[in-house]
């Protein structure tokens, strides 16, 4: 056998060599340190790809809300544009009924079976909200009324409402049908 020295011999390790159990630990510190490194630059980098894509989210949902809104506004527009247009042809047929009406009063006809034709159709002008522009009376606004006669009366102010020749209808806040009138003037 061979005997080996002194050196080699003893339980102790030299303080110069590092037993590879140091080295590894050493090494995956070192690895690890440069891990965590590129670990938190992918980390940082994954927060501003997910900020610009949550900034990119709300810009796409902002443009869908409003969106949204115009499709519904448009389709609330077309109908009601619909209901205006027939409305109009309707209320030539309800002043056809008002004049009959009045016709059959004048010659003192009994009127009462054109009196529940005339409140049905009201009752159907509400149900789509159509209203009758209120005229007599009032100080002439182009915006409501269109003045077809003029009559000079000096007690009463320029620009009143002398007489309804027609009457006049607004749907949802628009005049489908101004209000036909006569007006005053005082000279």
């Amino acid at each position: 056998m061979v005997e080996l020295s002194s050196e080699f011999n003893s339980d102790k390790i030299p303080v110069d060599i590092e037993s590879e159990n140091e080295i590894e630990n050493n090494s995956s510190k070192l690895e690890s340190n440069s891990n965590v490194e590129e670990i938190s630059k992918l980390l940082d980098l994954e927060k501003q790809k997910s900020s610009e894509y949550q900034e990119k989210l709300k810009l796409v949902l902002a443009d869908f809300q409003n969106l949204s809104r115009k499709t519904q506004s448009d389709i609330e527009n077309g109908v009601n544009t619909k209901i205006n247009e027939f409305a109009l042809d309707f209320l030539h047929i309800y002043d056809d009924f008002v004049r009959a009406k009045e016709s059959l009063s004048d010659n003192k006809i009994n009127s009462e079976g054109l009196d529940s034709i005339l409140k049905n159709m009201d009752s159907l002008l509400k149900k789509y909200h159509i209203e009758p522009i209120e005229a007599l009376g009032e100080i002439f606004n182009p915006n409501f009324h269109e003045a077809i006669s003029i009559i000079h009366d000096p007690d009463l102010d320029d620009d009143t409402i002398t007489k309804e020749i027609r009457k006049g209808y607004i749907s949802h806040e628009r005049v489908i049908r101004p209000t036909l009138v006569e007006i005053s003037k005082k000279g």
